[in-house]
Parts: structure tokens; sequence; C-alpha cells
């Protein structure tokens, strides 16, 4: 297997599951801040020119979710097993996070910390609803040890690679008001698997710096008719 990849929260838990579940794979880097997302040969795998990618043989698989659907399929590992109230559960769950939780972080992110003027209404709009979707989860964290039960599965994996990043997405005093899944994510984050794929971040060079070139890469809205990113 190949894990088109770069340190963000959606191929994160790719990788992570890949850990888990001990299967061997090669991990391509993606710079996204210099574009790599973009170039011919990465659009071929992903139309939508976002990491991660996996390519299984010749399967091709691309957004986190629909990998992580894929692989607790060919693996049987992570998932709900055969029970079908756990079956129905696991799919709402991983599609919560993926329809709802996610989208909403990624732009309350963005409005927080990298619109280029303030947008008081759009900044409020998803602020709000990504600290709903994540009381929502914290709620159920209340009840359960893991999000759906007992039972460590691959819905932990894709939440673990947006919740370290609690306090940057809702502020500082997230964690006041998440000790649920503080507790998880402390419970989590003690996994080998997770210190395996943290090194990750760590071996190759990615950029950093956020410059022009970068913003008019990550953010073709913003640049300006004369060309120049605003």
């Amino acid at each position: 297997m190949k894990l088109y990849f770069c340190p963000r929260p959606n191929p994160l838990k790719v990788a992570l599951y890949l850990e888990e579940a001990g299967i061997a794979h090669e991990i391509v880097p993606v710079d996204l801040l210099r574009g790599a997302h973009q170039v011919p040969e990465f659009t071929a795998l992903n139309p939508n020119a976002k990491v991660p990618v996996l390519v299984d043989g010749d399967a091709v698989v691309f957004d986190s979710s629909a990998i992580l659907l894929h692989l607790v399929e060919r693996t049987g590992l992570f998932g709900p097993g055969d029970d079908g109230v756990r079956k129905g559960e696991f799919l709402s769950w991983m599609l919560f996070i993926a329809s709802g939780l996610a989208p909403f972080s990624g732009q309350a992110v963005h409005f927080r910390h990298h619109a280029p003027e303030p947008q008081p209404y759009a900044a409020n709009r998803y602020a709000f609803e990504a600290d709903r979707h994540w009381s929502i989860i914290e709620a159920r964290l209340a009840e359960r040890r893991y999000l759906l039960g007992a039972d460590y599965t691959a819905l932990d994996m894709s939440l673990w690679g947006w919740a370290p990043a609690l306090p940057y997405l809702l502020g500082e005093d997230a964690w006041d008001r998440a000790p649920n899944i503080r507790r998880w994510l402390d419970e989590v984050e003690a996994r080998p698997a997770v210190a395996r794929v943290r090194r990750l971040e760590m071996l190759y060079p990615y950029k950093t710096d956020i410059d022009d070139e970068t913003r008019r890469i990550m953010f073709p809205q913003n640049v300006a008719r004369d060309g120049r990113a605003r």
C-alpha cells in the first residue's frame, strides 16, 4: 500500500489505522504548502486535490473516511463486527465526523486564524457549529470509554486526527469544557501506534512558513486580480 500523506488531521488518522493494524505501507509525502497536491500526477489519483490518498493494489481510495471504511472492510480490524446495532452506530458516527465535525472544525480554524480580514458573521457561524459538534462528542464520551463503547475502533482514530487541535479550534478554554474528550485523548495518545505516527511528522522536510507563494496555493480565492496574495 501507498499512503499519500502530510501531517494534517485527515492523513494522520489513516496513518494511525495502518500502524494499529500492522499493515506494511509506503509513505509518499505530499507537501501542501509547496502545491504538491495540485500537480497532474496527484490529481490523477484524487481529482479533488486533497490528501490523504491510499493506493491499495489496483484500488485508489481518497477521502479519509472512505479510506478508513475500506481498510475496516479489507482487514476486519477496528470495525463494528457483525452486530447490526453496532454497525449502525459505527457508520453514523463515522459520517458525523466526516460530514459535520471535520468540515465545521476546518472552517472554524480558517476564519479564526487565516481569513485575510475579519469576518465576524462567518467566524461566529463556524465557531458555533464546531463547538456544537464537539459538544455532542463530549456528551457521547461522558457515557462511553470510546466512541462506539468499550472497544477502540476506527471511529476513535478518525476523531483523534482532529482532537489534539481542540484549543486551536475552539479557544484556550476548550479542555475545561471537554473533560471527557481530554480523558479519551490522553488514553489514545498513550498508544504505541500514536507515537509511531507522530514520528512521521519529522521524517520529511515539509514547508512550514506561510509566504505569498503558499497563500496563493492554499487560498486562491484571496488572490487579487494583479496576482498578489491578499
